[in-house]
């Protein structure tokens, strides 16, 4: 009996032992993964995890873990090949690895399989997530069925390496590709590459310092006219926290011959907060700026803003509202040239997986239509981000992790589908001068109007370098060109701008006549008053308005006589806010004159920004010298020949 007693302890302390050891060696095994994965040794990671599960088929951790694994390195047919072998060893598996395995079948294109057991496992306790994923089922099987014929291209070795490249960007003119590549997945710079004229991209080059700097670089975007660059900035912060928080906005211009940048100022705290900001993109009139952030009063995640650029001042942002932002995250947005067409990244609205790229039109200045997935295969399971457009509106650029694992992009390119194209439009671009002199004139103003409508569609500043200018019009419209410069004759042109544009700009240089030559003498231009600002201040105290009525007295009776006032700054901050500042003050200076009796029709309001200094800016003196108001009175009479 004593060894009948001995006997059966041993075997249950054998059968013990034996039945624990493999739980110990399992976990010693996943164990010894994860300290692989820490190594960034994948691969032996995996092959440890699946001994793992060899030693215990029943424990579901060593399966979790390498689905999820698997799954973030983009295996997706792998992790659920994983999870249906969970599903079928472990206690409860079918029920406990429903929603992993219906999430992978889903990125691995397996919608009807996904479904089935989104059906059948759905529960109200979570029914939100699971709502999600029978949304993207849905719209997966659809997605396949409607899928394109063409397949996105890498862009090549001259773009792509084995770091990560996102966020490209095009000039208008089509002769530059911006991007930003993550250097040792650690350091974000700005990259350009020009056009090549077999058809491609020469090899792209870091863009230098500046507007580089040891911080991130990343996310630009380049205006229309070519004259200003956005940027998203991080790890810089202001001892205040909110001119320049962790990642923020910030603004260059071309200087000197356009051949060099600025160095970039941060927007400052209506823009930039204690938040994330960043990734912007300008419309091409440059009056509304859209980026991205995670500040109070969003929907939920990463949201996509709006700033309109008013009374020389970028106002508070605004949300685009539910017709873009969700719960999740919303990115990387990108206003096409026609000013309608907006493409955008989620991770949130019903796509193929992971990030997705849409596209939106807006209806009105604030009533945006149904946001629109771009579809297989521009979107697959991996992750898609960052898009721009050509100008004809048929290709499309963006950035993918499709051909390596997680975050690690290139930049494709492939045709757009036809409903998804923006509107064609082309460019008009050229120089003012000076017609007896051919110098080049800065700062002239450049109105543009549609002529069947009479509606001023937009206004710019030739460039403060070379007198150039660049618009981005839509085809098949009349425009009349309206330009005006202090001291010159106004110029108004009329040009047609068909469909024989769309593949070349029209270059229209506008030549103008100084003011006193040949037929118009100004026998009486007389400065009678000098109005000073402090910085950013556009107010008149009482002391000016007082100026302004005492200086106007004895001129209210003379006939013929034309009011100019004409508006400047000093040259700090940027060209853009200085030259809409200085509109500013000029019609508040033209609204006063109005008030005092003067008729609208002779008064010609001119803000010109930085053009015509009369002190130097190195001082705070010189700088207020030239932050004026002047106003003339002018007579003239006609020169008869």
């Amino acid at each position: 009996m004593v060894i009948r007693l001995l006997l059966l302890s041993y075997c249950l302390c054998f059968f013990g032992i034996a039945h624990g050891q493999s739980p110990k060696k399992a976990s010693r095994l996943y164990g010894v993964a994860q300290r692989m994965k820490a190594k960034k040794k994948p691969e032996k990671a995996f092959k440890k995890l699946e001994k793992s599960i060899k030693k215990d088929r029943k424990w579901p951790d060593a399966y979790s873990q390498l689905g999820e694994w698997y799954f973030d390195q983009h295996r997706f047919a792998d992790a659920a090949q994983v999870f249906r072998n969970a599903a079928s060893r472990v206690p409860n598996g079918q029920r406990r690895f429903a929603k992993p395995l219906a999430k992978c079948l889903l990125y691995a294109g397996k919608a009807d399989d996904a479904l089935y057991l989104i059906n059948t496992y759905a529960t109200a306790a979570d029914s939100a997530e699971w709502n999600q994923m029978r949304r993207q089922g849905d719209f997966i099987r659809q997605a396949l069925i409607m899928q394109s014929a063409t397949t996105p291209t890498p862009l090549g070795i001259r773009i792509n390496t084995p770091d990560p490249e996102l966020f490209p960007c095009m000039a208008v003119d089509t002769q530059t590709f911006y991007f930003t590549r993550r250097l040792n997945n650690m350091d974000d710079e700005l990259y350009r590459a020009d056009f090549d004229s077999c058809g491609g991209w020469l090899s792209a080059v870091n863009m230098g310092y500046i507007p580089n700097s040891p911080d991130a670089e990343l996310a630009e975007f380049i205006s229309a006219d070519g004259h200003y660059m956005f940027f998203t900035r991080c790890d810089k912060r202001s001892e205040d926290g909110f001119a320049e928080g962790g990642c923020d906005l910030y603004m260059s211009y071309r200087v000197a011959n356009d051949s060099d940048w600025s160095i970039a100022q941060p927007f400052g705290s209506t823009i930039n907060t204690p938040a994330y900001e960043g990734m912007p993109s300008l419309s091409q009139d440059n009056r509304e700026l859209y980026f991205v952030s995670d500040r109070e009063g969003g929907m939920g995640g990463y949201d996509i803003w709006i700033s309109k650029f008013e009374d020389g001042l970028w106002q508070a942002p605004q949300n685009a509202g539910p017709a873009i932002n969700t719960p999740g995250n919303e990115t990387a947005p990108y206003i096409d040239v026609d000013n309608k067409t907006f493409f955008f990244t989620s991770d949130y609205w019903p796509g193929m997986g992971g990030s997705d790229l849409f596209v939106n039109r807006k209806m009105n200045d604030t009533l945006w239509g149904r946001s629109v997935n771009l579809g297989y295969p521009i979107n697959t399971a991996h992750n898609e981000k960052t898009a721009c457009v050509t100008l004809d509106g048929k290709k499309l650029y963006f950035a993918s992790d499709r051909a390596g694992p997680a975050g690690n992009y290139d930049i494709y390119h492939t045709p757009l589908p036809a409903q998804m194209q923006p509107a064609p439009v082309s460019y008009l671009k050229g120089y003012v001068f000076d017609s007896l002199t051919e110098a080049r004139l800065n700062y002239a103003v450049i109105e543009i109007s549609n002529v069947a409508t009479g509606e001023v569609l937009y206004k710019f500043h030739s460039n403060r370098g070379d007198g150039s200018y660049l618009i981005a019009l839509h085809l098949n419209h009349t425009y009349a060109i309206k330009t005006q410069r202090m001291e010159y004759k106004t110029v108004c042109d009329t040009v047609l701008f068909d469909s024989s544009y769309l593949y070349k700009p029209l270059i229209h240089n506008i030549c103008m006549v100084p003011s006193n030559y040949r037929y118009i003498r100004a026998i009486n231009d007389s400065l009678i008053a000098t109005l000073h600002f402090e910085v950013n201040h556009v107010e008149l105290a009482d002391s000016d308005k007082v100026m302004i009525r005492k200086a106007l007295e004895p001129w209210l009776l003379e006939p013929n006589i034309t009011l100019l006032v004409n508006a400047y700054t000093d040259n700090t901050g940027t060209p853009m806010i200085n030259e809409e500042l200085s509109q500013k003050r000029a019609s508040m200076v033209a609204n006063a004159l109005n008030k005092l009796g003067v008729s609208v029709t002779n008064i010609e309001a001119h803000g010109w920004g930085e053009a015509k200094m009369i002190a130097t800016n190195d001082t705070e003196e010189g700088q207020k010298m030239n932050r004026r108001v002047e106003i003339i009175i002018r007579r003239a009479e006609l020169i008869i020949h």
